[in-house]
């Protein structure tokens, strides 16, 4: 008996808007998604938007090369469990990818889908959806998961919020530029804001690519 193949999927920009379920977002293969496009669910409505350009990117990598650098050689420093980028947010009823996400006090390697992190690191890309993304709805979603941190790395305003969730209720506190930021979940760390934001400094902005018209009806994609 034949047995008729199932069709291939391939998701890529034309894919945003389609709908699914967290089950069969999860269930995608990797080979479903072009890697030139980031994914997510979002109520139950796919986002596609293009990867993180290097004023996001060139920060980013640097915040992990002193917090692995602070995992290696200082006293303190194992608190660190890991503390990887572009990670998928699995304890929400969505699927939110953020920039990096630092687990903490675990003493042992953490299983992504299951365990939270101790702290999500944003950083603020350039258009109003994104900041409204950033600034509240990625906030409410992750302060009620139990993120016990969650730092937005802003290099527009020179800035960075970091929300603290305490049992006593959530508390806010903004670092300048010129600042550095230290916390008890990461002891003997310091962060100075600056040379992150030089780094966003060394690339130009991001042209922005125009999206590429919808086939007539009928006609293949």
């Amino acid at each position: 008996m034949a047995v008729i193949p199932r069709r291939r999927i391939r998701l890529g920009l034309r894919s945003s808007g389609l709908s699914m379920t967290p089950e069969e977002f999860d269930e995608l293969p990797r080979a479903a998604f072009d890697r030139r496009y980031v994914y997510e669910l979002i109520r139950g409505v796919l986002v596609v938007n293009p990867t993180a350009g290097n004023a996001e990117v060139d920060p980013n990598q640097y915040l992990g090369y002193l917090l692995i650098s602070h995992q290696e050689h200082h006293p303190q420093g194992s608190v660190i469990d890991k503390a990887l980028p572009e990670q998928m947010i699995y304890a929400t009823p969505n699927r939110r990818r953020c920039d990096r996400a630092i687990w903490t006090g675990l003493g042992r390697v953490p299983d992504p889908e299951k365990d939270v992190p101790s702290i999500v690191v944003e950083f603020v890309s350039a258009s109003r959806r994104d900041h409204l993304r950033d600034y509240e709805e990625k906030l409410a979603e992750y302060l009620a998961i139990g993120v016990r941190e969650y730092w937005i790395i802003d290099r527009f305003r020179r800035i960075m919020t970091v929300h603290r969730n305490r049992p006593d209720g959530a508390a806010s506190l903004v670092v300048k530029e010129a600042e550095t930021y230290q916390t008890d979940l990461l002891p003997g760390f310091t962060l100075p804001l600056a040379r992150l934001l030089v780094r966003a400094d060394d690339w130009p902005p991001r042209k922005r690519t125009p999206r590429r018209p919808k086939p007539p009806e009928g006609e293949p994609r």
